[in-house]
């Protein structure tokens, strides 16, 4: 045992990033827990062996020669909602931003520890494997915004949300706890369910819920910034 195994049920992931090293290291940490692992070096046989082979993750590095990482995501979400992990420089903002829109689940940022790596796949897989809510679990609402659970639907004054299975989690936490302020930790934590991790990827999130939800993302009225907190939910309703 090397104390790199995530504590999940194994799957089958496939890693693809254009450095031979990394592809290496990430491998053996994914098969030291378990997990059947395939790889490949660029865009190309990355969809090859997706179409091949289904596999259950696949984790995706974004700066590639020929189809990169966006463009690898944008075509795998036309016929799969497999869950999608990114591997993105430190830094660049705007290709997490892209990548979440594209509907990848998460992001871990270059420089990577591979042992967290491991552990975020391995809790992407589990919550992908949840039991989704029946219809009967109901909804939350608040004015014009409701959540239906057991669909898994989000409507803004009758209009449904294009929203990412962590968008649609976030805000039906944030619904079901109003008015109570939360650290990124305790997002982190509540709604990605890792006790550690990159916290940016909260603050990525929160700001794309805005730009669907606020009518001025600049200037949220539901989600609100708690200073040297986090963030708050402030129900519209009277």
């Amino acid at each position: 045992m090397t104390g790199t195994e995530p504590e999940t049920e194994t799957g089958r992931v496939l890693v693809v990033d254009d450095d031979e090293t990394v592809r290496d290291v990430v491998r053996r940490y994914l098969e030291a827990g378990g997990f059947r692992v395939e790889v490949a070096g660029n865009g190309t046989e990355c969809l090859q062996l997706f179409e091949q082979s289904r596999p259950d993750l696949v984790v995706l590095d974004v700066m590639m020669p020929g189809i990169n990482g966006l463009e690898v995501c944008r075509r795998m979400r036309q016929s799969s909602q497999i869950p999608v992990v990114l591997l993105t420089a430190l830094g660049e903002e705007e290709d997490r931003i892209a990548g979440l829109r594209l509907g990848a689940d998460d992001y871990v940022t270059k420089p990577f520890s591979p042992r967290e790596l491991a552990l975020r796949v391995a809790s992407v897989l589990r919550r992908a494997r949840m039991p989704r809510p029946e219809p009967s679990a109901g909804e939350l609402a608040d004015g014009g915004l409701r959540l239906h659970l057991g669909a898994r639907k989000a409507t803004l004054d009758g209009v449904e949300l294009p929203l990412t299975t962590r968008e649609f989690d976030l805000l039906a936490f944030f619904l079901d706890h109003p008015g109570t302020a939360f650290s990124r930790a305790d997002l982190l934590e509540k709604v990605w369910g890792w006790k550690f991790g990159d916290q940016s990827t909260v603050t990525v999130h929160v700001r794309r819920l805005r730009e669907k939800i606020e009518a001025d993302p600049a200037k949220p009225v539901r989600v609100a910034t708690v200073w040297g907190v986090g963030y708050r939910y402030d129900p519209v309703r009277s």
